[in-house]
């Protein structure tokens, strides 16, 4: 059984990464009390691979856990107590039971769509039947998807997916746009077809940007397939933080990875970024509960991965 919720505090109040402090707790009383204030909840899934039931019963590490319903209990549990939640996914939603097989991707957007998701992005396992079996199951998502290295301009995803959205979520402006891995060696050619694949810093500089000067968000999120760390120069979620500017936080996927407590990278401006990954199978849902100080030009957040048991 694995241990208990892990937490996470980040807490920056003006500029440089010497502000940042890391421990365990909640948020503090004098950010809950300040008046100008705005609070939010970001829940998020990565690398679902169809997995629809909980682990079987037999007597693997991971049995009991997980399971579509058990989530969406908690995501409605969650929902009831906080007023502004945000459902986001990092890909790779498809391929691993016979669910896939079988349904083709039609029960997981089915699944996620009765979840209420608000976006999601690609991942390299989401092309496993193909460029025509994600359009021929497309309606059954009542999501958005969001991709900003993907060109899918010479394929049948030609405005299907959003380069970058914003949500207004009470008096904020939040911004989100996706990336994903390089599918040249990972996924036949034939499944992705015309897909054009584009450097996922430059494509993250360019929407990052755009969504705090242009479309005024205060706060901007990346959906990332990239994964969290590679030994080699491969671009990963840490590198990608390092190389960027204008984001807030990280979500990853691909690497399967169970992060204790997030990590935070210095941007190119030295500015905190928060990365998190909430494992695979939907072991977990992670949890991120910002505070945003306007006065203050700060925020505030605590972060807990929580099993699904």
């Amino acid at each position: 059984m694995p241990m208990g919720n892990r937490r996470f505090f980040l807490k920056q109040l003006g500029k440089g990464l010497g502000s940042v402090s890391l421990g365990l707790g909640l948020i503090p009383d004098p950010i809950l009390t300040s008046g100008d204030q705005f609070k939010f909840t970001i829940l998020h899934t990565n690398d679902m691979h169809s997995r629809i039931d909980p682990f079987p019963l037999d007597g693997g590490r991971n049995q009991g856990l997980g399971g579509v319903a058990r989530r969406a209990s908690m995501i409605a549990k969650i929902r009831a107590e906080t007023e502004h939640v945000l459902l986001l996914d990092s890909g790779d939603i498809f391929q691993g039971t016979p669910f896939f097989n079988f349904f083709g991707g039609e029960l997981e957007f089915k699944i996620m769509s009765e979840m209420a998701y608000d976006a999601a992005t690609i991942g390299n396992h989401d092309f496993d039947g193909g460029i025509e079996g994600l359009v021929r199951h497309w309606d059954h998502a009542k999501f958005p998807f969001v991709s900003s290295n993907y060109d899918f301009s010479n394929t049948a995803l030609a405005n299907k997916i959003e380069q970058n959205l914003v949500f207004e979520v009470g008096s904020l402006r939040i911004g989100v746009f996706g990336l994903g891995i390089e599918l040249d060696g990972r996924v036949p050619k034939h499944l992705y077809q015309e897909t054009r694949y584009l450097d996922p810093i430059e494509r993250a500089n360019a929407a990052a940007l755009q969504l705090k000067k242009e479309m005024k968000c205060e706060y901007v999120i990346c959906l990332s397939h990239l994964g969290y760390r590679y030994r080699q120069d491969r671009i990963d979620d840490r590198k990608l933080a390092a190389s960027t500017q204008n984001i807030n936080i990280i979500l990853g996927g691909h690497t399967h990875t169970f992060l204790v407590h997030p990590e935070v990278i210095p941007d190119l401006d030295g500015q905190p970024v928060m990365i998190n990954q909430a494992g695979w199978a939907g072991l977990q849902l992670g949890r991120i509960d910002v505070v945003i100080e306007h006065s203050r030009k700060g925020q505030c957040s605590t972060c807990e991965n929580l099993w699904i048991t």
